[in-house]
C-alpha cells in the first residue's frame, strides 16, 4: 500500500492541477478521492516518482471528467461560470498557496480556458502552468508527446488572443471594486457608472436555479441598472457585503443571512474601470461555501 504521507505532500498540487483542468470545486475534490483510493491500492514499488504519477493520475481522472462535462454544458441554461474559491485575505506565505492563488486561477482565463477542447485545455495546464514535461502529459491524455506540445500550442495562441487585459496592481483593482460596491450600496447610479468601462460585459451563472440572465449584459448603462436591480432582491437592513478574494483577485460576496443565499462577484479590471463582472449565483457552485454565510473572515473557503 502507498503512504498516506506521501500523497498528503503532494495533495495542494494536485488540487490546483485538477481545479484548473475542470473549474469545479466538487469535481477537484471527487477526482482526489478517486485518486487516493486508487493510491492506496497501489502496490509500495509501483510508483518510482510519486509527483510524476500522481500528477498523470489526477490529470486523466480529470480529463476524463471535463470530457464528460462538455454534453452536459452545452446545454446548461445560461452563460457558465467557474465555481469561485474565497480567501478573506492574503494568504500566508506556502509556495502552494502561491501555486493556488497565481493568475491562472483568475475567473477571467478558467473563462477562456472553457473554449478550448478538453485535450488543449489539460495540455496547457499542465505544461504552460505547472511545466509538466510533454512525455508526462501525453500520458495524461493518451497522445503522443509531439501531438501534445501541438495541442498546448494551440491552446497558448488562443489564451494569448482572448484571454481579456487586466490590472495588475492589486491596490487599483481593489479600489475599483470597492468603489462598484459602494455605488451600488448606495444606488448612486452616476458613480456606478463611473466604474465601468463602456463596453462592460456582465455574465450571470444561475444555472436555471434561480433568476439571472441567460446572456451576457453589455455596456455600462444596462449593466450599472442590471446590478441595481439585482441588489434591490436583497434587503439592505440584513444583507452582508464582503470584500473577499476570489480566484486569487478582490470580488464581493453577498450573503443574505435570512434565508443563506450566497453570490459571488469576480471583476476583470483595466486602468480603473471594471471590463468583465461575473456573477455566479447557482446554489450548486456555491455550497461549498459555507463558510462564507457567517460574517467572521475565518470563514472562508481558502483555495488550496
Amino acid at each position: 500500500m502507498a503512504e498516506q504521507a506521501v500523497f498528503e505532500e503532494h495533495r495542494g498540487r494536485l488540487w490546483g492541477i485538477a481545479y484548473r483542468i475542470t473549474s469545479s470545486v466538487a469535481d477537484t475534490e471527487d477526482a482526489l478521492q478517486d485518486a487516493w483510493l486508487r493510491w492506496q491500492a497501489l502496490p509500495d514499488d509501483r510508483a518510482t516518482d510519486p509527483r510524476a504519477y500522481l500528477t498523470t493520475m489526477v490529470s486523466r481522472l480529470c480529463y476524463d471528467r471535463l470530457t464528460s462535462a462538455r454534453a452536459r454544458r452545452e446545454t446548461y441554461v445560461g452563460p457558465w461560470l467557474p465555481e469561485p474559491l474565497l480567501t478573506a485575505h492574503e494568504p500566508q506565505a506556502g509556495p502552494e498557496d502561491r501555486v493556488a492563488l497565481d493568475e491562472s486561477v483568475g475567473f477571467a482565463l478558467l473563462t477562456v480556458l472553457e473554449r478550448l477542447t478538453p485535450a488543449e485545455r489539460t495540455a496547457f495546464v499542465l505544461h504552460d502552468v505547472f511545466d509538466v514535461p510533454f512525455a508526462e502529459v501525453a500520458q495524461a491524455v493518451g497522445r503522443t508527446p509531439d501531438a501534445v506540445r501541438r495541442l498546448a500550442s494551440r491552446a497558448r495562441r488562443r489564451v494569448r488572443d482572448e484571454a481579456p487585459r487586466r490590472t495588475v496592481d492589486r491596490g487599483e483593482h481593489r479600489r475599483t471594486v470597492e468603489a462598484f460596491l459602494s455605488a451600488v450600496v448606495g444606488g448612486d447610479l452616476e458613480a456606478l457608472l463611473a466604474t465601468l468601462d463602456p463596453e462592460v460585459v456582465w455574465r450571470s451563472d444561475g444555472g436555471g436555479k434561480v433568476v439571472a440572465a441567460r446572456v451576457p449584459v453589455r455596456g455600462a448603462e444596462k449593466v450599472a441598472r442590471f446590478a441595481q436591480k439585482l441588489t434591490r432582491a436583497f434587503d439592505p437592513s440584513k444583507v452582508r457585503f464582503h470584500v473577499w478574494d476570489v480566484n486569487g483577485a478582490p470580488g464581493v460576496v453577498f450573503v443574505d443571512p435570512a434565508d443563506g443565499r450566497v453570490v459571488v462577484f469576480a471583476f476583470t479590471v483595466q486602468e480603473h474601470r471594471i471590463t468583465g463582472i461575473d456573477c455566479v449565483l447557482n446554489p450548486d457552485k456555491l455550497a461549498h461555501l459555507a463558510g462564507a454565510r457567517s460574517d467572521t473572515a475565518t470563514g472562508a473557503r481558502a483555495a488550496s
